[in-house]
């Protein structure tokens, strides 16, 4: 579904004021910042693709602000993706600073406040991905904030070409076709991001990063089994146990506690799916969970909800 906004539908002493709000009602409460004057065009057009949205955002040069007001009434977090396309863009966040250029993307947190600007008329492609969808692609994608990425070539210019040519199509898909090409954007960003050093942690030797990424991605893909834990994935990986529990240890997390996310990450994204047709036990089991009551409590200490409210809020 497409909506669109423009200021050339405003009258001009309205335009800053009508653009801050739509703004705001396409990613999070924002505070912008224009030049002096009241000249100011701005145009913004928005699709859905299930749980995460592409925008397309041209306008003249702004500052846009978060403040740690805005997070008080804060509950879900996002991350945008955001692709400049004229001009160069300066983005700081937890205090620290990135440029990035046409030709490379950058990643911005909703949870932290920050500061994003550019002083020409630029136009910028952005997806937002809700937390959870993220993370059940990349372990903790907060590494991935204030970082900027090449996506001049290899899979990083293999997802902004799709972001570009995705939008224009969402209008001929239906709502399951759209879900799944959102999906696919988020695991073309995760093919982008995951083999850049950068973003296996700070606490992290780039060997010990190495290991975190081999074990991280094995785990993805053995979700299902219900018998995955710290044994079996230290033997498939070449590891051994204690070294397997320290590497998450740098993480602040546990091997089992990983598992657990992750398979909970699933089956939210299963629940909001409106294609799927799986009943709460399939989905429990298909993501490794062997005792619903179980996947059910952990899942309402993980999200706030139970599988069923969350299928009932997706499906309106």
């Amino acid at each position: 579904m497409r909506t669109a906004f423009s200021t050339a539908h405003a009258e001009p002493a309205e335009r800053k004021r009508a653009w801050s709000e739509a703004v705001s009602r396409t990613y999070f409460p924002l505070e912008l910042g224009f030049r002096p004057g009241p000249a100011f065009s701005g145009a913004l057009e928005v699709w859905s693709l299930g749980d995460v949205s592409i925008s397309r955002n041209v306008s003249d040069g702004v500052v846009y602000r978060r403040h740690a007001r805005h997070l008080l009434q804060a509950h879900d977090e996002s991350f945008l993706i955001t692709v400049p396309d004229r001009a160069e863009v300066s983005f700081r966040q937890d205090g620290r600073d990135v440029r990035c250029r046409p030709g490379a993307f950058l990643i911005e947190r909703s949870h932290l406040p920050y500061e994003f600007a550019y002083s020409e008329p630029n136009a910028l492609w952005v997806l937002k991905v809700p937390s959870p969808v993220l993370r059940a692609r990349i372990g903790a994608p907060e590494r991935l904030a204030t970082l900027s990425f090449d996506a001049a070539q290899g899979v990083g210019a293999l997802f902004v070409d799709m972001l570009r040519l995705t939008a224009p199509r969402v209008d001929e898909l239906d709502e399951a076709a759209r879900a799944m090409a959102g999906r696919h954007l988020v695991d073309l960003l995760a093919l982008a991001v995951e083999a850049d050093p950068r973003t296996l942690g700070s606490q992290a030797s780039s060997v010990q990063g190495a290991h975190l990424h081999r074990v991280e991605r094995y785990i993805r893909a053995n979700l299902a089994r219900a018998d995955l834990g710290p044994q079996g994935i230290a033997e498939a990986c070449g590891l051994s146990v204690r070294y397997l529990h320290q590497l998450f240890e740098t993480q602040g997390t546990s091997v089992c506690g990983f598992i657990r996310r992750q398979r909970l990450a699933m089956c939210d994204e299963a629940l909001r799916d409106p294609a799927c047709r799986r009943s709460l036990s399939e989905i429990a089991y298909r993501w490794g969970f062997g005792d619903q009551a179980q996947f059910s409590r952990q899942y309402r200490a993980e999200f706030g909800c139970t599988p069923r409210e969350a299928r009932a809020a997706a499906r309106g």
